[in-house]
């Protein structure tokens, strides 16, 4: 039995490399399993490394990373960029989260049409929110919504849903900030109240199955069925400051289906990995699959090829964010972040802790130069 910190996602991959195209039918999922099975491996290519310490000198070889978007191994750095940008982008509010998610009934069209589903779901979800932003019952503004799609749950089954991050108010059309009723700040009675979330939720159900009748002939009974189920937004506590804005983008941007952290083992045919039972509190259970199971139950968060899974709407839009913000900080003062960290701009070598280490040969898939093969080894 392999055991936990020994197991990774590519091995079990590996295992079963020559029969993914019959177990994985579609071919841009099936090329992005070998990538994650390739990554920092000599399939990918690699280079070497010098230690530029006069009395140290030692060579280090290293294999590329596939930069996936579904890879385990290849989210720490883009995720630290990415939350770097938007703490420059914050504003001085609080902030809500909010979750919006698909009923079960939906999975089936979802696994056809992922694309069409997940695209609605984005579109309808920001409707709603930008719709009761404007209401003047409930604030009277454009606000904005940082939206980052999840499509799984713990047990990797089929489970769509947006997490998403809301400001504390928008911009009224007069160019002014509005706060919403609460400002979302402790000891606030209603702190964790954005908008109403039931009548929300209504709205989100009618809106998503009328627009998902504009794009397909929707069978009566599929309809029928999503008319009798309670739609589901959840509503969180408010961030009170900006540490929580960026520990919580940080926590669910570059999330995956799963992590090499939560396997625990393979075992002749079958995985076991950790998960969190929510029914329970969150409390840890051990789940065990076969490594068939567990491969197609990862294939279906797959996102189609091209397909954005962060995106920013009204006010922190790409395209107006900057202008909003300039309007907003004068009114209300901006964010003052902490102090920048010195981006580490430089490799220390492993061997001796005091040199840096610097490129002295790249290569492909073939390997190393025999010559340098023949110093590493020495």
């Amino acid at each position: 039995m392999s055991t936990k910190g020994n197991v990774e996602l590519a091995h079990i991959i590996e295992n079963h490399r020559k029969h993914l195209p019959e177990l994985i039918s579609n071919s841009w999922k099936t090329r992005t399993l070998y990538a994650l099975a390739s990554c920092r491996t000599a399939l990918m290519g690699g280079h070497i490394d010098k230690c530029n310490d006069a009395s140290c000198g030692k060579l280090h070889i290293s294999y590329n990373s596939c930069r996936n978007r579904h890879c385990p191994k290849c989210q720490g750095h883009l995720r630290e960029r990415w939350m770097d940008a938007r703490e420059k982008e914050l504003l001085n509010v609080s902030y809500f989260h909010l979750v919006f998610t698909l009923p079960d009934k939906l999975n089936q069209l979802t696994i056809e049409q992922p694309e069409l589903i997940y695209k609605l779901l984005f579109n309808v979800s920001w409707q709603v929110l930008h719709d009761f932003g404007q209401n003047p019952k409930y604030l009277g503004a454009l606000t904005g919504m940082i939206a980052v799609l999840h499509s799984w749950g713990q047990n990797m089954s089929l489970h769509p849903h947006l997490h998403c991050i809301v400001p504390a108010g928008g911009v009224s059309k007069a160019g002014k900030w509005k706060n919403t009723r609460s400002s979302g700040k402790p000891g606030c009675r209603k702190a964790s109240f954005l908008f109403p979330v039931n009548q929300m939720s209504k709205v989100f159900r009618a809106k998503f199955v009328a627009a998902l009748r504009k794009e397909i002939q929707l069978d009566k009974a599929l309809a029928g069925k999503l008319f009798a189920k309670r739609w589901v937004i959840y509503c969180k506590q408010p961030f009170f400051g900006a540490k929580q804005v960026i520990e919580y983008l940080g926590r669910y941007t570059h999330k995956i289906a799963m992590s090499n952290s939560r396997i625990l083992s393979i075992e002749n045919d079958t995985v076991t990995f950790m998960a969190k039972d929510y029914r329970k509190a969150g409390k840890k259970m051990v789940l065990t699959l076969s490594q068939k199971e567990f491969l197609r139950r990862f294939a279906l968060h797959i996102l189609p090829k091209g397909f954005t899974r962060i995106r920013h709407y009204g006010i922190l839009s790409s395209s107006s964010k900057k202008r909003y913000k300039a309007i907003i900080d004068q009114q209300i003062g901006s964010f003052k972040r902490p102090e920048e960290k010195s981006p580490t701009l430089h490799r220390r070598c492993p061997a001796c802790k005091k040199g840096i280490l610097q490129t002295v040969c790249t290569f492909d898939q073939r390997g190393p130069p025999i010559n340098w093969i023949s110093q590493i080894m020495k």
